[in-house]
């Protein structure tokens, strides 16, 4: 039972330092509302324009973003999305025209193109290209020789 006592002790001692964070425009619009533990960004946050209009939101995990991320124009239409691990954009991200139709997508590996990025006009493949470490090394004008030269599996 002192176990069991100690450890709710324990729990609701560090609990006490989380609170809902709110930070405001000059002119009072809302800019961003959060989790926080004593300084550090915890789990969920949303941003704002001065419009009202969502700019982005995702998690936080030490002040570092982390997990599935979206983003926004100030009109409100969606313009990228993708994940984040330890403060940097990783894995696949989705990029999105003014018609909110995906324009590329790219693999990222700690913020930089590593892998491939797939361009799209009217939501059709126009081109695939192959990065390393952030340079692109090749590029595709052809479904054909893209698959030609590389496995599909690699999109994945």
């Amino acid at each position: 039972m002192l176990r069991f006592s100690l450890l709710f002790l324990l729990l609701f001692l560090i609990d006490t330092d989380k609170t809902y964070h709110r930070e405001y425009y000059d002119g009072g619009a809302l800019k961003a509302q959060g989790w926080k533990v004593g300084d550090s960004k915890e789990e969920f946050w949303k941003y704002y324009f001065p419009n009202k209009n969502i700019k982005e939101q995702g998690h936080y995990k030490m002040n570092n973003r982390t997990g599935y991320w979206y983003f926004h124009t100030e009109t409100g239409k969606l313009k990228m999305e993708g994940h984040f691990e330890n403060g940097k954009k990783v894995n696949w991200w989705l990029f999105y025209d003014e018609n909110e139709k995906i324009n590329h997508k790219c693999q990222l590996e700690n913020g930089v193109k590593n892998g491939y990025c797939l361009k799209y006009m009217d939501e059709e493949l126009t081109s695939a290209e192959k990065y390393k470490n952030g340079k692109k090394i090749k590029e595709w004008f052809s479904f054909s020789g893209f698959k030609k030269e590389n496995k599909l599996s690699d999109l994945k």
